[in-house]
């Protein structure tokens, strides 16, 4: 895709314009393009915060890209963008209670990719995969919860 089409079609997403009433479509409508839960992901697991973090991920998104995708999740509501307390001229993203949600969808994908995608692709060892699903998913979400009473 490129820049003009890609910017284009995040003014329409955020625009709140759904392809139909159903909820899988609705999600997908906005997270489910290329990059959005890569940079949720980095958000969520990675703890990154600052455009520069998230922009340094091994997939490499694009500045623009990446502009157009932080603009679109905060539109929902997803994230939301404050100042760093020591610096108030850096921005950083966070995830709202809402964006933390995803959680589960993060790690669902993770044991799948895991389990279906080896013969296809080298596919990182994640340390603590193998625990009770729904430990992990609580443990991620209070880490993050607590980086969150950091900067409120």
């Amino acid at each position: 895709m490129n820049y003009y089409r890609t910017n284009s079609y995040i003014l329409q997403k955020m625009k709140k314009q759904f392809r139909s009433g159903c909820p899988i479509s609705s999600t997908l409508d906005v997270v489910g393009d290329k990059w959005s839960l890569l940079i949720i992901r980095d958000m969520l697991i990675k703890h990154k915060k600052t455009f520069k973090e998230i922009s340094d991920s091994d997939e490499r998104i694009a500045p623009s890209v990446l502009s157009a995708r932080l603009k679109l999740l905060e539109s929902y509501k997803l994230i939301f963008k404050t100042k760093m307390p020591d610096n108030k001229k850096e921005n950083i993203y966070l995830l709202t209670e809402k964006g933390l949600r995803l959680t589960p969808i993060i790690i669902e994908f993770s044991l799948w990719g895991n389990s279906n995608m080896r013969e296809f692709n080298q596919i990182d060892s994640v340390v603590g995969l193998k625990a009770d699903k729904s430990v992990i998913i609580k443990t991620i979400q209070d880490d993050y919860k607590s980086i969150l009473v950091r900067f409120r």
